[in-house]
């Protein structure tokens, strides 16, 4: 055979079975039989396209059953489409998605460790498998003319192509019987005519007349008749695939794990007897006393560390908690009898030299409260108990933002000195603390790192009860202060806090959690401040004091640091009722007065203590237009930085003040209006500053705490504690004769600074 027509024989072996069935198909249906030999060949070339229309494309057939597979393909189709789906323009029919898959897998990890066995540690590998498989399909191609097809028909008992033709032929024909009635058996000498005609191929062609083009398709014909097959077996890849193609989203990969260490387990069985639990005993006796014959080396921390541990297992054993309330007595006993003069004085002693000077006070020193854990640590808030009037708080932090570490909070009683009635430690710095006035077991601080807490003194339980997190509103800045409201109309405890990040936040404990709304945000009247992209930043004040009004506890006012105060109200969260330039640096404080609804009291870092009037008398312009700056009743400058300023409960006109060189200053305003009574250093050691000071709510005293961790109480002479006297035979005054008497008092001074158009603040 030549080169060309094997080749051509090769190429269209596949389609032989399809040709030779229409052929037959063409013959049977036409209703007239066609001249054996060439006539078949030239029906297959000539007379298959006229019918080609009628048979469905992609059909080969085959498997045409016993006429029921017949009717249904011989049925038409119907196009049903869901009803949501898109109705799209050719346009974005024909728009096409392109994916392009880069040789680095992006779900590959970068941290893959193998254990070395060499190195005997874990090692990170270099070299990542970038391999990612989109597909994968195994399977088998074979030549039909190559040896391992041939090895495969001989196994699979498949006879070679002639006896294919002649089965192939006879299953044409039983399917075509099987479709039609009409249509008749095809005899066998047709088949053998037709095989005829197909095997000599090449002398068919020559004898028909003018069909040269005829002739080469039967050759082809020919060729493709000659494939081996059969209608049961056939080879395994026959060339007649389809090929397609989808692409896929890929599925982020998600993978955790861990590994952990299985906790050592040690199996232990042993049977008790007397002598077995008296050595042990005896054991444990001899260990404790070589532990106290050991002498502590400095430097080795360690050892101090267990020293420490030993103290503590042997103060919380059980001995001594069955007499801890006992003890408790006996320690202030003691303490009573060490500190016996200072609790005389505290009791008894009144300076007498005040009766020959009118206008100066002194400050008695009484104790001085300190632990050994907070002596690194500044007094950041000092609060008296409201129920038990002997009993203090005092918050310790560090006000130096490059010393940050823990905090702590004291609470130390006047019968015990020596040592606080409850210490809490905390993680953070407290900057400030209040003790509820009605629940005095519940404490609210406020830490550096912006949470709120509160403790409760009852439970014995080591940190607090509630705490705020960055889930549930915690501020970004140091928290300044925190104080305490009466209990909302559910009975739930509520209390308010100020922070750097200008924000006010209301906070309330509901059942066992803690809830926050904001109540206001304190924003600055200049313009936005632009940042690197040139996006307006609203510049935010920061708030650094606060304190509500005594009556109406829906007005409050707020300190800020860039000397501004405002007076705000519960019920407006974003304007300010009022707003004065009240100083030119820093706002540390800002109090009510204990008696005048309309006084209040600020302090600064700019030395100045002054005095105000809420809708005080305002600057204007030659216009009449007010000036946002306005003038206090009464400045007083101190000649050094005011921590701390506070009112006295027992006058309207007394106030304290605590300077950053370690003075105390005392003043009454009914005494002498522009020197103050008592001006005292309170610090032993030089560069001491103090920081807070808090009168006693009953005593004729006051507390104040420096940077360095220690609290000090100081009795006021007669002349810095005048009562009002009373009258002979007259009942005493009650409350509210009283609180009118100390109004009174305070109007009578403020009337020589106000203006005299301007009506009595009283009115």
């Amino acid at each position: 055979m030549p080169p060309k027509a094997a080749k051509a024989k090769q190429s269209v072996a596949g389609m032989g079975d399809l040709s030779r069935r229409r052929a037959t198909r063409i013959r049977t249906g036409g209703g007239t039989s066609a001249p054996k030999g060439k006539t078949g060949v030239r029906n297959a070339g000539q007379a298959a396209p006229g019918k080609i229309s009628t048979i469905k494309e992609g059909d080969d057939m085959t498997d045409m059953g016993d006429g029921t597979d017949a009717e249904d393909w011989t049925q038409q189709r119907t196009l049903v489409k869901p009803e949501d789906q898109l109705d799209l323009s050719e346009v974005e029919l024909k728009e096409e998605f392109t994916r392009i898959l880069t040789a680095n897998n992006p779900h590959a990890p970068q941290n893959i460790v193998r254990y070395s066995f060499k190195e005997k540690q874990y090692k990170q590998t270099s070299s990542v498998d970038q391999l990612a498989v989109h597909f994968a399909l195994d399977g088998n191609m074979l030549h039909r003319d190559s040896d391992e097809a041939r090895r495969q028909r001989d196994r699979m008992g498949i006879p070679e192509a002639t006896e294919d033709d002649v089965q192939q032929q006879q299953a044409t024909s039983q399917r075509a019987g099987a479709v039609s009635e009409t249509e008749t058996e095809v005899e066998p000498e047709e088949i053998s005519a037709s095989e005829q005609a197909v095997s000599e191929g090449g002398d068919a062609a020559q004898a028909a007349e003018g069909e040269g083009e005829d002739d080469h398709k039967g050759k082809e014909d020919g060729a493709e008749e000659a494939a081996p097959s059969s209608g049961d077996k056939k080879l395994t890849n026959q060339f007649n695939y389809s090929e397609r193609a989808s692409q896929t989203y890929n599925n982020p990969y998600r993978e955790r794990g861990t590994a952990t260490e299985p906790p050592p387990r040690v199996t232990f069985s042993s049977n008790v007897t007397q002598w077995e639990i008296y050595d042990a005993y005896q054991e444990d006796f001899e260990k404790q006393e070589k532990n106290k014959e050991k002498k502590v080396v400095h430097g080795r921390k360690e050892e101090e560390k267990t020293r420490k541990k030993l103290t503590i297992t042997e103060t919380q054993s059980d001995d001594i908690s069955r007499v801890a309330r006992a003890a408790k007595i006996v320690e202030r006993m003691v303490n009573q009898n060490t500190y016996d003069d200072i609790a005389q004085d505290f009791k008894y002693f009144d300076d007498t030299s005040d009766e020959y000077r009118e206008q100066e006070g002194t400050l008695l020193p009484l104790w001085k409260f300190s632990h050994e854990k907070a002596k690194k640590l500044a007094v950041t808030s000092l609060c008296w108990n409201p129920k038990y009037k002997d009993l203090f708080a005092a918050s310790y932090g560090s006000y130096d933002f490059m010393k940050q570490g823990n905090g702590m909070i004291l609470f130390s009683s006047l019968k015990n000195p020596s040592y606080p009635e409850t210490v809490f430690e905390t993680d953070s710095g407290v900057m400030c603390l209040d003790v509820h006035p009605e629940h005095p077991y519940q404490v609210a601080a406020g830490f550096y790192d912006g949470s709120v807490a509160v403790f409760n003194v009852v439970e014995k339980k080591d940190g607090p009860v509630h705490r705020c997190t960055a889930k549930n509103g915690k501020h970004t800045d140091p928290v300044w202060q925190v104080r305490w409201q009466k209990d909302d109309t559910d009975n739930n405890m509520n209390f308010y806090s100020i922070s750097s990040d200008g924000r006010i936040v209301h906070w309330t404990i509901v059942k066992n959690e803690m809830m926050y709304q904001d109540v206001i945000t304190l924003t600055l009247p200049e313009d936005p401040a632009e940042g690197p992209d040139g996006i307006k930043v609203p510049t935010v004040g920061c708030g650094t004091a606060f304190d509500f009004h005594k009556q109406k506890n829906y007005l409050f006012l707020v300190g800020t640091e860039e000397g501004k105060v405002h007076v705000c109200s519960k019920a407006y969260t974003s304007h300010f009722i009022d707003s004065i330039d009240a100083h030119n640096m820093a706002v540390y404080k800002v109090s009510w007065n204990h008696y005048h609804p309309k006084i209040y009291i600020t302090c600064s870092a700019d030395w100045n203590v002054k005095i105000w009037e809420m809708g005080g008398k305002v600057d204007k312009n030659a216009d009449g237009s007010e000036v946002a700056s306005r003038k206090p009743l009464f400045s007083f400058d101190l000649n050094n930085s005011v921590g701390d300023v506070a009112w006295a409960p027992y006058s309207s006109t007394v106030f304290a003040a605590v300077t950053a060189d370690g003075k105390v200053y005392v003043y009454d305003l009914n005494v002498n209006k522009y020197e103050p009574l008592c001006e005292q250093m309170v610090a032993q050691k030089k560069k001491t500053k103090l920081t807070h000071i808090e009168f006693n709510p009953v005593y004729p005293m006051l507390v104040v705490g420096d940077d360095r961790g220690n609290v000090t109480s100081l009795k006021l002479s007669p002349n810095l504690k005048k009562m009002p006297k009373e009258k002979k035979g007259a009942p005493p005054m009650d409350a509210a004769q009283r609180t009118q008497f100390e109004i009174a008092k305070l109007d009578k001074i403020l009337s020589m600074v106000r203006e005299p158009t301007e009506p009595s603040a009283s009115n």
